[in-house]
């Protein structure tokens, strides 16, 4: 399971942006979660769009309607279920979230004012409807490759 917060200016994206960014999101992050692209493991990702008022946002100490020109202040923070998430793949899902962003809003790149963060959630700390899930539970669903799969167990057990 992985939830994925999307905070951006009010209006920053159309209601098609938003649902091609939910998808280009999903995978940035599922690709080198599982190692590889499954669309059923899609239901496992959530991704929320929040939107701000100008003046709810702060850069520098400074209000963003109080800046001129006002940034494009996008912040994607992503929450991810304990596994194999070496620096590598960590580096990965953020270099594919950048680009993300890029494809959908039509730049060449991605912006210096757009920033994401990424946090894993201790094992035993991931909680759906009344219980506890564990990344040890997926691991049979069918998506995960078998070389993360194991590269899950390895980093779990040690």
């Amino acid at each position: 399971m992985t939830i994925i917060n999307v905070n951006t200016l009010e209006g920053r994206f159309t209601i098609d942006e938003k649902r091609m960014l939910a998808e280009k999101l999903t995978d940035a992050v599922m690709i080198p979660e599982i190692g590889q692209f499954v669309a059923a493991a899609r239901v496992g990702f959530q991704v929320t769009f929040t939107e701000f008022k100008s003046e709810n946002m702060v850069v520098s100490g400074k209000l963003l309607s109080d800046l001129d020109p006002m940034p494009d202040n996008i912040n994607v923070h992503v929450l991810v279920m304990d596994g194999d998430w070496t620096v590598p793949v960590r580096q990965a899902v953020i270099e594919n979230i950048a680009k993300a962003l890029a494809e959908v809003s039509g730049l060449p790149e991605p912006l210096n004012s757009w920033k994401s963060t990424f946090q894993v959630i201790d094992e035993g700390s991931f909680g759906t409807g009344a219980g506890v899930l564990s990344i040890l539970d997926l691991l049979n669903s069918g998506v995960f490759s078998e070389e993360k799969k194991q590269a899950v167990i390895n980093h779990i057990n040690h």
